[in-house]
């Protein structure tokens, strides 16, 4: 049955439910990953991993097949998580907080 034949409350919730189980990987493996990984390669990864939950959607739910085109893109993704960590760099250290001093101006009264 199409999407469009559900009430709107069932798809709204239907797709916080996928978001919610993207999240469930992806938060923890922000958590871990941060300090091991770059901001770049934790952002790839999270993009495999919403993809991936979105092809098990499209096949199971959708009923919708591959198409080669879809692959031929799944496969230049492949190909970004392999430059992304094939040439790995260790994550940027956290740089200090800027400060800023205040002084005040010399035309100013005390």
């Amino acid at each position: 049955m199409p999407i469009k034949d559900h009430a709107l409350w069932l798809v709204i919730l239907v797709s916080w439910g996928i978001a919610f189980f993207e999240y469930c990987f992806q938060v923890p493996a922000n958590r871990w990953g941060h300090g091991q990984f770059t901001t770049t390669q934790l952002k790839i990864m999270q993009e495999v991993i919403t993809l991936a939950v979105f092809c098990v959607f499209l096949l199971l739910y959708m009923r919708e097949p591959l198409r080669w085109n879809y692959i031929a893109g799944f496969a230049c993704l492949i190909a970004a998580v392999v430059f992304v960590f094939a040439f790995r760099t260790e994550p940027a250290e956290a740089a200090a907080p800027a400060t800023i001093e205040v002084r005040p101006a010399e035309n100013e009264l005390p």
